[in-house]
């Protein structure tokens, strides 16, 4: 059974990746798939041949598991290269024109159902500031930066994209900005020492409020910037400038209405405001399973026609819209170098071997989909008032 099923999962791989080859080496055979040219520059080595049936039977997820459980390790070039390869030439799209192999593969994920063997149980971690430290810039800035050169380090990625929102809103001292979803609050840090507002940021989450407190009075800025603990639809007040960075995400379709309705709400006279989102640049928003699993459960990608609809619909006029996905790429990879350099620190018994290489999975999946996925990072800047005197240029 698992030679058939190795020769299944070359045959898709010689059928349907066609810019590259890669090479893989088991404990009986060594095999090149693809029809790339040249040698190849990705080596797999497969410890365990249930790699093949866990990759065909549930794709990405399964690739995820058999990686967690050291079913296979990259020899040559890295997991991030793999998962581009495999992303870029989409297996399941191209697989369809051919009817037959299609229906084997089909058969081997009916066989995975009705085997039942996986559960469809979520995996449960206590993620603490610990982890996070280990691989975030010191502003603990957990969303994409902005590559100003390709060389830039993580602190001057995070940097860049904080002042380019600060620029791109129009910041000027006095004002009151609102940062809906404040994380550690690095934002309005940055905002309020380098551009003189007065900020409240909101959070539901407990430990972000008491770790952005903390940041913000350790940087002396307690009488400018206050955190609370509240839903969004709860914030009252009217802000000359709303920001929210990495929370839309999180937030279910179903209360897209309300976000956008709060938004318009807090938004003040003459307001500028400006949502930053992974999102979807495809007709169909598929959700990765791995992701929904391991690591966002419940987290979704909205379409740019998503946050367009909602912003007309709350009289929300649009500025200027912005795909900064490539600087995905540059800042993840920078996170994955931090956490493979400093995941010795982390308390094996909560962090253990295996979420440890699921950590490295899915970080490796960032930096892959942003070059060769449909995925996006949008930041979108409108007003409610079209009477703006605007610059001529983008920031």
């Amino acid at each position: 059974m698992s030679s058939a099923l190795a020769g299944l999962f070359f045959e898709l791989l010689d059928r349907c990746v066609i810019d590259a080859s890669i090479a893989f080496h088991t404990p009986t055979i060594s095999r090149v798939a693809g029809r790339g040219q040249g040698a190849p520059a990705i080596a797999v080595t497969v410890r365990n041949d249930r790699v093949f049936e866990r990759a065909l039977a549930l794709g990405n997820l399964g690739l995820a598991e058999a990686y967690m459980d050291r079913d296979f390790d990259i020899a040559q070039g890295t997991l991030a290269d793999l998962l581009a390869v495999l992303l870029r030439n989409r297996l399941d799209e191209r697989v369809g024109n051919h009817p037959r192999l299609a229906l084997r593969v089909a058969l081997v994920r009916v066989r995975n159902l009705l085997r039942g063997g996986r559960g469809n149980v979520r995996a449960h971690y206590d993620q603490g500031d610990d982890l996070f430290e280990c691989f975030l810039d010191p502003s603990m800035t957990y969303s994409c930066g902005y590559a100003a050169a390709e060389e830039d380090g993580l602190e001057a990625l995070q940097w860049n994209k904080l002042d380019r929102i600060c620029r791109k809103v129009r910041l000027t001292a006095g004002m009151r900005l609102l940062d809906i979803g404040c994380g550690f609050a690095g934002l309005l840090i940055h905002a309020a020492r380098h551009y003189g507002v007065h900020g409240v940021g909101v959070t539901n989450s407990a430990a972000h409020r008491e770790g952005a407190s903390r940041r913000i009075h350790a940087a002396g800025l307690g009488d400018r910037v206050t955190i609370i603990e509240a839903d969004f639809s709860s914030v009252g007040g009217r802000f000359d400038r709303i920001v929210s960075v990495g929370m839309l995400e999180h937030v279910p379709p179903r209360r897209y209405a309300a976000y956008f309705r709060a938004v318009a709400e807090r938004l003040g006279p003459r307001g500028i405001g400006l949502v930053h989102s992974i999102g979807c640049s495809a007709p169909r928003n598929v959700h990765d399973p791995f992701i929904q699993t391991y690591v966002f459960p419940d987290s979704h990608q909205p379409k740019l026609s998503d946050i367009a609809r909602h912003l007309e619909a709350n009289r929300l006029a649009i500025l200027d819209v912005e795909n900064i996905v490539r600087h995905y790429g540059y800042t993840v990879a920078q996170w994955l170098k931090r956490f493979q350099a400093n995941q010795a620190m982390l308390d094996p018994v909560k962090y253990d071997a295996r979420f440890r290489r699921m950590w490295e999975y899915y970080l490796s999946c960032g930096i892959a989909a942003a070059s060769a996925s449909d995925s996006a990072v949008y930041q979108v800047l409108f007003t409610n008032d079209c009477t703006l005197d605007l610059p001529l240029a983008r920031v």
